[in-house]
């Protein structure tokens, strides 16, 4: 099969393909331009991090909270 657009590639095509961007993407992340407003939303997420009063969990931790139906 010879598609002639990207709509008409397979699920699994279309999944392989979309990593293959991200990775080319990530490999030159440098050359992405950041808008402003993403550049205050970081800031703004970051700030929240920072001043959370939940303590962190750990990876563990998350997992054993899903299995037993708990969340804090």
């Amino acid at each position: 099969m010879n598609p002639t657009s990207v709509f008409d590639l397979s699920k699994s095509e279309k999944l392989q393909l979309v990593e293959d961007l991200w990775d080319d993407l990530a490999a030159t992340s440098e050359d992405v331009p950041v808008q402003e407003w993403q550049k205050k939303e970081l800031d703004r997420r970051k700030d929240n991090l920072q001043r959370a009063t939940i303590p962190a969990m750990t990876w563990e931790q998350i997992k054993t909270s899903i299995r037993e139906g708990h969340v804090r």
